[in-house]
């Protein structure tokens, strides 16, 4: 019975699940709220096709720990840094000022407590990540500045769910919560064991991975991955402290680990079913009865947190010096509730902070926002569009697709460059600074977007994350290792292709994490010397033993010059005059 009844209720779950997912979707809707909509149909109060949906949300959450531990997976130490202003600017802000701005429109509206106004405002304040990014992937804003924003911003607001989760513990009013420890023993306790979690990461975790990568168990990569994330979320857990954090601690070990493009590949499946779960589990629990009670009441509160919302981020955009379209276009996107807002209702609930019926309601609340983002960024795309550029302006790479290789530099040498991979059938994202060029290139039919490609954020924009090459085609001595050493932790999948001015370009290039480096006019001098050789009567033989000669000595010349970094070694192997072991090369004479 047991093993039909988990077949009956995955089989009606994953059926009615994919059916609402593709409809809101095609819709425009996302699949967040097809998720929410399929479960409350096949719940215990409309359809009653599968219950124990209280049992089913034990699992389901570990979506939301699995998602944590992908967020963690995304801060590498180097990303963090150049994301502080935003993230503990914008980030900091929006959480701050919005919660405190909905918690005052609660308790004004509704006449809760305040301990209960703060518990449903707080979590309001968080938006949809799962609605947000897939949006700004679709529109391919996604590596935009004003994409990093917006990411910076979901980013804060998925940490803050810890900060947010200690609060209400903090406010609670169950006297099962009173027994806990004090709130500087649970610090400490969080202090500790995150450090506990480091260590266990670095001196466990990480070998571990490097022993199942070299045995090329692709199952044990995966079950590996699982076991880091629930042992850490376990961890926690005995220690009364959140599982999520124990997740986005995890992820956070391994940010900078050469494993972290396969773990995320690993894990995402999971998560997106899980969490997909988590939804269609919200869904079935949500009180419909007292939702149709009052549906004026959840109408007009999601259309109030909407408002409050894109006011309080439009606001604090135009404190960030973003431009008023901009500004418009980060609080329509932010204005929804989020996903988390479920959890946090529930912990609010057990919490004694609400009564049941009003965490459905403000999960209907939660829901209904939802909806409406779509609908406003397609109703007001015509006010946020950003005027004509002036004349002296290009496009920048942030409205490229996403290409395989981003070549820098459109001159006579990139152009060569890309032309023979778009022969391959590569895509290619080409980048250059000089608008003379742009203009011209545009006029032979090709798309060259402006902007200085050795920039760490324009390259980013560019699609550099997922693209599988880069190559620097700049004319002159440009590319300096400490520059290819950034390129390389910034994008550790792309191969790195550098054209060098000469040899010192080279030998202080090859030191460096870079793919291949070219010096510019190396084979196309030897190309000329076969010409003239072939001109002058050589033979083919000949010509083919003079460029062996000149290629064998050049490569140990080479060598030995990285190896010392002196410019001037090796000098004996500069072809200079007649070479004595060698025979003198012939020439025929035309007969």
């Amino acid at each position: 019975m047991i093993h039909h009844s988990l077949l009956h209720d995955g089989f009606l779950l994953l059926g009615f699940a994919m059916v609402f997912v593709l409809v809101f979707r095609r819709l425009g809707l996302g699949a967040t709220l097809g998720y929410l909509v399929a479960g409350a149909v096949i719940g215990p109060q409309a359809l009653n096709l599968v219950g124990e949906a209280e049992q089913k949300m034990g699992l389901a959450e570990l979506g939301i720990t699995l998602l944590l531990f992908l967020v963690g997976l995304e801060l590498n130490p180097a990303r963090l840094w150049r994301m502080k202003r935003d993230i503990l600017g914008l980030g900091l802000l929006q959480v701050t000022l919005c919660g405190l701005a909905l918690a005052g429109m609660i308790a004004l509206g509704t006449g809760f407590s305040p301990t209960a106004a703060l518990a449903l405002g707080l979590p309001l304040a968080l938006s949809s990540t799962a609605q947000v990014l897939p949006m700004l992937q679709a529109s391919g804003r996604m590596r935009t500045p004003f994409g990093e924003r917006t990411f910076a911003i979901l980013l804060f607001q998925d940490l803050s769910i810890i900060p947010l989760i200690t609060i209400i513990a903090t406010l609670s009013r169950n006297p099962a919560d009173a027994n806990g420890p004090p709130g500087w023993q649970l610090a400490l306790f969080t202090l500790l064991a995150v450090a506990g979690l480091i260590l266990a990461g670095r001196y466990l975790i990480r070998p571990l991975f490097r022993l199942i990568g070299n045995l090329g168990e692709r199952e044990m990569f995966i079950v590996a991955a699982l076991f880091t994330v629930m042992a850490s979320a376990a961890v926690m857990e005995v220690l009364g402290l959140s599982t999520a954090l124990g997740a986005f601690v995890a992820g956070v070990m391994l940010a900078d680990s050469p494993y972290r493009h396969e773990l995320e590949a690993d894990v995402e499946p999971f998560r997106s079913i899980l969490l997909g779960l988590f939804f269609l589990t919200v869904g079935m629990l949500l009180n419909l009865h007292a939702i149709a009670e009052r549906p004026l009441f959840v109408i007009a509160m999601a259309l109030s947190l909407v408002l409050v919302k894109t006011l309080v981020i439009f606001l604090i955009g135009l404190a960030f010096r973003m431009t008023w379209r901009g500004a418009l276009a980060l609080g329509l996107l932010l204005s929804q509730g989020g996903e988390f807002g479920f959890v946090l209702f529930a912990q609010a609930q057990n919490a004694y902070l609400i009564a049941p019926d009003a965490a459905s309601l403000f999960g209907a609340i939660v829901t209904v926002s939802m909806a409406t983002t779509p609908f406003l960024m397609a109703l007001t795309k015509p006010l946020r569009k950003e005027p004509p550029k002036p004349q002296g302006e290009r496009e920048g790479p942030q409205d490229a697709d996403q290409a395989a290789a981003i070549i820098v530099g459109y001159g006579r040498f990139g152009q060569t460059v890309a032309q023979m991979l778009i022969a391959s059938e590569i895509t290619v994202t080409l980048v250059d600074r000089d608008i003379e060029m742009i203009d011209i290139a545009e006029s032979f039919g090709a798309k060259v977007y402006f902007g200085d490609g050795t920039r760490i954020d324009l390259l980013r924009q560019a699609g550099a994350e997922e693209a599988q090459l880069i190559l620097f085609c700049l004319d002159g001595d440009q590319i300096s290792p400490d520059m290819v050493e950034a390129v390389h932790q910034a994008f550790p999948q792309a191969g790195i292709y550098v054209r060098a001015y000469d040899r010192r370009s080279l030998i202080r290039l090859k030191k460096s994490p870079v793919s291949r480096v070219v010096r510019e006019l190396m084979e196309s001098a030897i190309k000329m010397a076969r010409l003239a050789l072939a001109d002058s009567g050589v033979s083919i033989d000949a010509i083919n033993r003079a460029e062996d000669m000149y290629r064998t000595r050049d490569r140990e010349r080479l060598k030995i010059q990285i190896e010392t970094g002196d410019i001037r070694a090796s000098r004996e192997k500069i072809i200079t005059g007649p070479i004595n072991d060698t025979p003198s090369v012939p020439i025929e004479t035309e007969s």
